[in-house]
């Protein structure tokens, strides 16, 4: 079994940067005030944006 040193690793998450480990799904539940029922809000977004979407009030 080969070993890769921890340099080459780095090296190689580098260079995937743009890959999909940098996005999560969230899921926001949203009442309607006519009716109190709930409804949810299901995104694919980028890990550092989550406090955003969770921050936005629609």
């Amino acid at each position: 079994m080969a070993k890769v040193s921890k340099n080459a690793r780095v090296a190689q998450r580098a260079a995937n940067a743009g890959s999909g480990r940098d996005f999560v799904k969230v899921i926001k539940s949203i009442k309607n005030p006519v009716t109190g029922k709930y409804t949810y809000k299901e995104v694919m977004i980028h890990k550092d944006k989550v406090k955003e979407f969770f921050a936005d009030k629609k």
